[in-house]
Order: structure tokens, then sequence, then C-alpha cells
């Protein structure tokens, strides 16, 4: 397996991300994972090699580009609990510009960088989020139904939300399937939240999964913080690789 760091040309500059290659000549499918609020690290990157493991080109850009390449924040207290609000007022402006439109156009730019890689099957993509980074995998499969054929997002905040542009109000557009490990534990998408959310999908007849992990918290999946849910996370890979194995047909 082979791992670098690369940059994604993108309309408003470009995108210093990891692309993990699998062993061996392919075609493997693509798959993209978006990051969390706390941006490319280490984790990430363990996390990209556990998928191109099972056979597939991923690429994890940073979202944040437009402020500049990762590392954005200091991340030495992601461990402390209590330095986890601050870490959170640092990202926010970036998490706000990352708008429907801007999501729509980076996802293609790393689309288009993706299929254009040797050993890349030709077809859809499929893309993973976790925490912000499930919320923009929703907006992007929206934007992007024809080259998107799953999404899979885990502890996502803010699926559901009172603004007209709420990522849950445009499940319609959705033509591939869709998979949600919700935080038992999470105030940004709370049990009401969700049975709006799955209310939107029954309505759009969408085909998706939609599961809450008890006792985890927001972030479960996350080995480098003290949201890390060892359950949860070999539950959210079950789940992750299953989609995926139906997606590319393995």
């Amino acid at each position: 397996m082979q791992t670098t760091t690369v940059d994604v040309p993108t309309g408003d500059g470009v995108a210093d991300s990891f692309l993990v290659r699998p062993d061996g000549d392919g075609p493997f499918p693509a798959v993209l994972v978006f990051m969390d609020a706390f941006g490319l690290r280490p984790r990430l990157a363990e996390m990209a090699e556990a998928i191109a493991a099972r056979g597939h080109v991923v690429l994890v850009p940073n979202l944040f580009h437009r402020f500049g390449r990762a590392p954005l924040v200091d991340l030495s207290g992601l461990g402390d609990d209590s330095r986890r609000g601050a870490l959170f007022a640092t990202v926010s402006p970036m998490i706000g510009a990352l708008t429907p439109d801007v999501v729509a156009r980076d996802t293609a730019a790393y689309l288009d960088f993706l299929a254009a890689q040797p050993g890349v099957a030709p077809g859809p993509a499929a893309v993973v989020g976790y925490c912000m980074g499930g919320t923009n995998a929703l907006r992007a499969i929206e934007a992007l139904p024809d080259r998107i054929a799953a999404a899979a997002a885990f502890h996502a905040g803010r699926v559901v939300t009172d603004a007209p542009d709420s990522p849950h109000l445009g499940v319609g557009a959705v033509t591939g399937e869709l998979y949600f490990g919700h935080a038992d534990h999470d105030p940004s998408m709370t049990a009401e939240q969700i049975a709006t959310l799955e209310k939107a999908l029954d309505a759009a007849g969408v085909t998706y999964r939609s599961e809450v992990y008890t006792g985890a918290r927001h972030g479960y999946t996350q080995a480098d913080t003290p949201m890390y849910d060892e359950r949860a996370t070999e539950r959210h890979w079950a789940a992750l690789f299953d989609l995926l194995d139906r997606t590319f047909r393995r």
C-alpha cells in the first residue's frame, strides 16, 4: 500500500490531500473520505489505509484548503476534553465557509482527480464522512448523484436544521444508497432530528440505513480524541465495508 500527500487542483487553488493506493494494478473503485473538523492528521491517514486495504483508491482532501495547508490548528490539545471547545471555536469559520455550492464544486474537482489516477475503475465513486465531513458527504451526493453511488455519514452533526438549505431537504436528489451511523449522545443530531431525517428519506424513496450507536458520543471513530469508542468504531467499519461491497459488487 502506498500513502502519499498530493495537491488536488480546484477552482480556488489546490487542496492538499492524502492519496492511498492499494497494492496491485486494479482497477480499484474510488472512495472519497471527508475529514472531521480537526483536519488532516495521522488518524485520518490510518482510516484511509483501512479502506484502501479492501481494494479501493482513497482520497482524503483538506476541506479547509482555502484557509491554508494542514494542519491549520494546533492539535496538541486534541486529547484534552477541556480544550475541545476552543478548538471548535477556531475551526468554526472554516466549517461555515463550506457552503453547499463550495462543497459541490470541490467534490467535482476531487472526483476528477481520482478518475484521472492510474488503476482507478471507471464509474461512480463512494464518499464517507465523519462529523462535519459526514454532513458534507450528504451534500456531495445530493449535488452529484450521477458521480457518487453511495455515501456514509458517521456521527454527522447538523444534518437537520431550520435553515432553508438544511442538508436533509435535498435528499430527493439522491439516487444511490445512504448510510447514517448516529452517535447516541450527540446534541448536534438529536433523536428528534434523526426522526426528521428519516421521514425525509422515506418521503423521497431513498435507499438508506439509519442506525443509532448506543452509548457512543459525537466523534466516536476518532481514536486521537476522548470521544473514541472502540466498539462503536468496529461497528462503523462493518457497516462501511458492507456498504462499499454492495456498491461496488465485490
